[in-house]
């Protein structure tokens, strides 16, 4: 999971800004400020960082998902997930309700650069649906968004 960085200094040209923000800084805010303006920036960071659950259980239904285990149940029998379907299922678990896009997923799960053109996400969707969805034909937890991506709701209709 990403942590964000707010940058918080009294240097405040145009460059020095440009600099932090490419160094990977997700905010720039330069002395002097107002406490509220700066929790604000603050509220904003963290609303882009997946919220983790109490524990790192998830339960949809009779799905169990224990994420520090790695382990998947369905009523209480394992389901055997190979280690790039499970970095798949968290991926969308730490951003459950969220659209998020294939070409994303390829950088953040598998590590290609944007530029590559594969299917490996959609199989990889298809083989969790088969293993995780009553009907992978009308699915309930990974959904797509056609011409974007995928979003996990969880159960139908969220």
């Amino acid at each position: 999971m990403a942590t964000p960085i707010l940058f918080l200094t009294a240097r405040h040209q145009t460059s020095d800004k440009v600099l932090g923000l490419k160094l990977g800084g997700d905010d720039y805010v330069t002395k002097p400020f107002k406490a509220v303006e700066l929790l604000a920036r603050i509220e904003v960071l963290l609303r882009r960082v997946p919220i983790r659950s109490g524990h790192g259980v998830h339960q949809f239904g009779s799905i169990l998902v224990d994420l520090r285990r790695a382990e998947v149940t369905r009523d209480d029998k394992p389901l055997y997930l190979s280690a790039r379907e499970f970095q798949l299922l968290r991926y969308l678990i730490e951003r459950a309700g969220n659209t998020i896009p294939r070409v994303e997923l390829l950088r953040s799960v598998w590590g290609y650069d944007s530029g590559t053109l594969t299917r490996t996400v959609d199989m990889h969707v298809a083989s969790l649906r088969d293993k995780l969805e009553e009907n992978p034909r009308h699915p309930a937890l990974i959904i797509t968004v056609p011409g974007v991506g995928y979003k996990f709701v969880g159960s139908r209709g969220a």
